[in-house]
């Protein structure tokens, strides 16, 4: 994003995860130990990127029931790499049906039908959020019992977002969220980071509000219409939130959107700036303290 085009913006929209807190030992934990709680194996940490950058896993229970779905395949013969995976994945436009789609043609009818027959994806869920949220929070927002005793990895999150950072940015600009986050755990992050009662609930889509999820650009878009926005930069952490400026500016292009990367996720490093510019980021930046200074052309 040059210079001009950044100070000009008139509205600046959040992800969350990666860029307003740290999710590495909360969400990224629960993908690998609810596999690890329902099967007994699991995937490697490093893994996980592969399905985000892989596209269409900005739901982290879908990205959970990938992950299983992979280590159920292998005990079938299923001989592929995750790499390889994730790759047919991508191929195949990313998600859980292309996941699905990717062990079928390889393991055959009947192999296929024993993997999802132990697919557990209501007991993969339910796991994560005990793991997530912890006895306390999961009583309150699941309504259940929980048959896990954790403390929650929700309380591990370290906050991201500088209170200049913060301030600079609601003083001077319209900002949003789009998450892939619920609502309720939404609101948690956003008291966290001094943001909740800031932004209203109208500026804000959640997981709840939508059922397409990111990169779909219909959460963003609408965004701008409610700012009456002519120029719109979202921050995210993984190339679906680029990919959904792009497409946003696809769908509405009498609009401007510019998507920012952060190196504050799981993408990081120079590796992580080349993906990122080769999904058409207009900026890269270490995190989102550094955001201010783009916007104001510094």
């Amino acid at each position: 994003m040059n210079a001009d085009a950044a100070s000009d913006a008139d509205a600046v929209v959040l992800d969350i995860d990666g860029v307003l807190v740290d999710v590495a030992d909360s969400y990224r934990r629960a993908i690998l130990e609810s596999v690890e709680t329902v099967y007994d194996r699991t995937i490697h940490k490093a893994d996980i990127q592969q399905f985000k950058d892989a596209g269409g896993f900005n739901n982290d229970w879908e990205l959970t029931y990938a992950a299983a779905l992979y280590v159920l395949a292998t005990s079938e013969g299923y001989g592929d790499s995750i790499e390889e995976f994730t790759d047919e994945i991508a191929a195949n436009g990313g998600g859980l049906d292309a996941a699905e789609a990717a062990i079928r043609d390889e393991c055959g009818a009947r192999a296929t039908q024993r993997i999802t027959d132990r697919w557990d994806r209501e007991r993969l869920r339910d796991v994560f959020q005990q793991l997530y949220l912890g006895t306390d929070l999961y009583r309150g927002l699941e309504g259940g019992e929980p048959d896990i005793e954790s403390p929650g990895f929700i309380h591990d999150e370290p906050v991201i977002l500088e209170e200049s950072t913060r301030d600079a940015l609601v003083e001077n600009y319209d900002v949003g969220v789009l998450t892939g986050r619920p609502e309720a755990e939404a609101e948690i992050a956003l008291n966290r980071v001094g943001l909740e009662e800031t932004i209203p609930t109208a500026h804000r889509f959640t997981m709840d509000d939508w059922e397409a999820g990111k990169p779909h650009p219909r959460a963003l878009t609408t965004l701008a219409e409610r700012f009456d926005a002519d120029r719109v930069v979202f921050v995210g952490d993984t190339l679906d939130d680029v990919r959904t400026a792009v497409n946003a500016s696809d769908a509405d292009p009498e609009r401007d959107y510019h998507g920012v990367g952060v190196l504050t996720g799981g993408l990081t490093g120079e590796e992580g700036r080349r993906k990122y510019d080769d999904e058409g980021a207009a900026a890269v930046l270490e995190s989102i303290n550094d955001l201010p200074e783009l916007l104001e052309g510094r």
